[in-house]
């Protein structure tokens, strides 16, 4: 038995029984997954994957217990291999951190700054992506940790670490009607086009549900995954834009104006998402402070373990 059989079977699963995506994952060949697995497959007497013909057409349930240990199997030699590097290589390696555009944009710059800084001989990376493509990125160990508001508490094999709450912000060409209003009303803002995130991405299912439950549908004419996007069409006239309030500087923003939206929508919190089971290394837990300064170490240790995934803020 090898590592290596593990992961063809692993991958093969993850990959919805295609081998030949699988192989194409792992920089090799179809014949060679396939002659592997049936390898396996006979030194352990049983059956794993169904066929019909030359595909593979289910999971048999000895073959899901042989996927479910092999899973943890597969974790726990990535784990020795962290504990190597990290005290063989001191303070260098790689780190892959996924996530929104929001959070690269305006909440990470400070805190890779300063990473970098302490770090330089670690590899940095940044990988920007919707909510379930950060999940999916940290579940399947394309990414170390992964920062996002939507999707992530959705994911069973993530720990999930509350890091802050924000609220959203509406903002408007300066001279815009909605300005001289008194108080922000969600039946003044249907009055007007609303351009705002995309679905899927930052608060926007809080922004709907407000909506919804005052029975108004609101006119989103244009929805982006970017706040940038949103702050140049709501500068062109084009209709109000419905963003978060860390994405507004009031400097830099020349032309617009922001209305405090909290009062409207519900509060959102961002979370840092880490694959259970996997070794921390030191620099992963200093990265998580840095940017979540009450998440120490002994608070993500705890959550690791178990028992702080009720963690709040």
């Amino acid at each position: 038995m090898k590592l290596q059989q593990l992961r063809y079977l692993v991958e093969v699963a993850r990959r919805g029984l295609n081998v030949s995506e699988a192989a194409e994952a792992l920089y090799t060949s179809q014949p060679g997954v396939s002659k592997q697995i049936k390898l396996l497959e006979d030194e352990l007497g049983i059956v794993v994957f169904e066929r019909s013909g030359k595909r593979l057409v289910g999971i048999t349930e000895p073959g899901k217990a042989v996927l479910e240990i092999s899973g943890r199997i597969l974790k726990e030699a990535d784990n020795l291999k962290r504990v190597g590097a990290e005290y063989a290589g001191g303070d260098s390696g790689s780190l892959t951190i996924a996530a929104t555009h929001t959070q690269a944009r305006y909440a990470l710059p400070a805190v890779v700054k300063r990473f970098v800084d302490k770090y330089p001989n670690v590899r940095l990376s940044l990988h920007q992506g919707s909510p379930t493509q950060i999940a999916e990125w940290v579940s399947n160990g394309d990414a170390d940790i992964g920062i996002a508001t939507e999707a992530m508490d959705q994911y069973p094999q993530l720990v999930m670490l509350p890091c802050y709450q924000w609220s959203h912000v509406v903002i408007a060409p300066e001279g815009h009607p909605i300005l001289a209003e008194p108080a922000l009303t969600l039946q003044e803002m249907a009055r007007y086009p609303l351009i705002t995130y995309d679905p899927a991405f930052t608060g926007r299912s809080r922004i709907n549900r407000a909506f919804e439950r005052a029975g108004i549908t609101p006119n989103v004419v244009l929805a982006a995954i970017d706040a940038d996007v949103i702050k140049t069409y709501v500068g062109l006239g084009l209709g109000l834009g419905v963003i978060a309030a860390m994405a507004f500087d009031a400097e830099r923003d020349v032309g617009l104006r922001a209305l405090d939206a909290s009062h409207l929508f519900e509060r959102n919190t961002t979370r840092i998402g880490l694959k259970r089971g996997t070794y921390l290394r030191r620099f992963e837990y200093d990265f998580i402070e840095y940017f979540a300064p009450q998440l120490t170490r002994k608070a993500v240790e705890m959550a690791m373990a178990g028992a702080g995934d009720s963690y709040q803020l």
